[in-house]
């Protein structure tokens, strides 16, 4: 939702091996165009990873019809495939220096490519268009290397557990606040056939947002450079307490039978008709919420805390998501340079910010969002878990500070104790190998 130039890395490298076979077609659609299109309008391209932008992200779809109306002689090319197939296609172009002009990117991958200088230095732009002291400075220092900008927010990333407050209360549960908490709450609904938390494994391994979370609840932030020098290993005795409380959360019966075979939107449908407690999501899933019946009855809670964690419990996931980048040939093409200025002023300006809000999406500048809470209740919700006192948050999502195959390997290793496929031990494991092989 990635020249003849300098070679990739080798995490580019190793996605771009595994594409081989599709890097004919992928190139064909990979590229930005030059100059204008047959219209005389100039074009730029826009790589998203979704495959239906128009569907799936409304938010970003309705900035870019707003622009448009606004830049009548640009047009936004939109294209997007699923993560991993975006990853992929990004990963050949990066090779025959075709990358899209501008393109939703993990940031692992996104410093590989900076490294390598295939991105645009946005700090330049940034401050010529007046919008550095837009950002929060966390976000800024999160996209930078040195003096170098390399990306911008493309969303907010705020996630946790959406409750159902009726269904707690129908079941005598007080709304959780510590892990025990949680075993304790999943027992009594599993007796009553509750599933307390929807997931959904079959095509969004990626969908463990909250349990992401929680390995900033045993000490992530401070281990990940060291994971990333190998100094550090994965399957530390903090790391494997945590996928043991999540193996005694599935003994307790808190997934849904078939969270195997079902997707992150069937988990979605599953807690927005009332048949889940809890759902594992962010604050994207606030509209589709809103709009079903059991939008009076939401909480947002960031998730449980651990007594046996390791450092700041009292923490929620609300940092930008990955970037946008910005191909260096744009730079090339005074035309497109000054149409991809536009385009980055408008995305950024209060009236987009607020697009992105009545879209159910939390503003990623510092752009003071008008939030109706009477057809924003969820929304809201989410936003108030945030800003509420004594809580921060971490840099960033975990899989976003690591390589691509060793995200894959964390969301495998969550799903794989959810879904009993893997012990422990197995699943701690299985990171530490993608850590070894991708380093």
């Amino acid at each position: 939702m990635r020249r003849t130039a300098p070679r990739a890395p080798r995490g580019l490298l190793v996605l771009a091996a595994a594409a081989v076979a599709v890097s004919a077609l992928v190139l064909a659609g990979c590229g930005g165009s030059s100059g204008t299109d047959a219209s005389g309008k100039t074009e730029i391209t826009l790589s998203m990873q979704n495959p239906d932008v128009k569907t799936a992200d409304p938010a970003t779809w309705a900035i870019v019809q707003a622009f448009e109306k606004a830049n009548p002689n640009i047009t936004v090319t939109v294209s997007g495939e699923a993560v991993a197939e975006h990853l992929q296609k990004l990963s050949i172009a990066a090779q025959s220096d075709t990358l899209p002009d501008i393109f939703w990117v993990y940031k692992s991958n996104a410093e590989q490519m900076q490294q390598s200088g295939l991105l645009l230095d946005l700090a330049p732009v940034l401050d010529e268009l007046k919008l550095t002291d837009s950002f929060p400075a966390s976000t800024i220092q999160n996209f930078s290397a040195g003096d170098v900008i390399y990306g911008v927010p493309y969303q907010g990333l705020l996630t946790g557990l959406w409750v159902n407050k009726k269904i707690l209360s129908d079941n005598g549960i007080e709304m959780p606040q510590t892990y025990d908490d949680l075993v304790s709450a999943a027992q009594k609904l599993s007796a009553k056939g509750i599933t307390t938390i929807s997931n959904g494994a079959n095509q969004s391994a990626f969908s463990v947002w909250s349990f992401l979370t929680m390995l900033d609840r045993f000490g992530y932030g401070d281990k990940v450079a060291g994971l990333l020098d190998g100094s550090v290993q994965y399957t530390n005795d903090d790391f494997l307490r945590l996928y043991e409380h999540i193996d005694e959360l599935r003994k307790a019966g808190a997934f849904a039978s078939n969270v195997s075979t079902q997707t992150y939107q069937q988990a979605v449908d599953q807690f927005t008709s009332g048949n889940a407690a809890m759902l594992d999501s962010g604050v994207w899933a606030s509209s589709a919420i809103q709009e079903s019946g059991i939008a009076s009855d939401i909480a947002f809670w960031q998730g449980p805390q651990f007594s046996d964690g390791v450092g700041e419990q009292n923490i929620i996931m609300n940092v930008a998501s990955a970037p946008f980048a910005v191909d260096h040939n744009v730079a090339d093409d005074e035309t497109k340079l000054a149409a991809v200025k536009k385009f980055l002023a408008f995305y950024y300006s209060d009236e987009a910010q607020q697009i992105l809000v009545d879209n159910g999406q939390p503003p990623v500048t510092t752009f003071q969002a008008n939030v109706d809470p009477t057809t924003q209740s969820a929304l809201k919700a989410a936003l108030d878990a945030a800003s509420a006192d004594g809580v921060t948050s971490p840099q960033s999502q975990p899989d976003l500070l690591v390589p691509t195959p060793v995200a894959n390997a964390m969301y495998d290793s969550i799903y794989g104790v959810i879904q009993g496929q893997l012990t422990p031990e197995a699943a701690v494991e299985l990171v530490q190998k993608a850590f070894d092989s991708n380093r």
